[in-house]
């Protein structure tokens, strides 16, 4: 069994909250690179709630600018 099977076996029925950690981690990024890779960031997101969450095709809104 691969580490990707051991990660999903785990995931399963908590998609929501890998979702959220998925969501938390690219806010992280974004803050940190101010939001210079906002793109590849939604990318990478998007792609790992495909593999790991509930999905992640919706489109999210960029936190506001201060």
């Amino acid at each position: 069994m691969s580490m990707m099977d051991k990660i999903k076996s785990m995931l399963k029925g908590h998609e929501s909250q890998a979702d959220k950690g998925v969501d938390r981690a690219g806010d992280m990024v974004d803050d940190k690179t101010q939001g210079k890779y906002q793109s590849q960031v939604d990318t990478g997101q998007d792609k790992l709630k495909d593999q790991y969450g509930g999905g992640g095709a919706e489109r999210r809104e960029p936190p506001p600018q201060a």
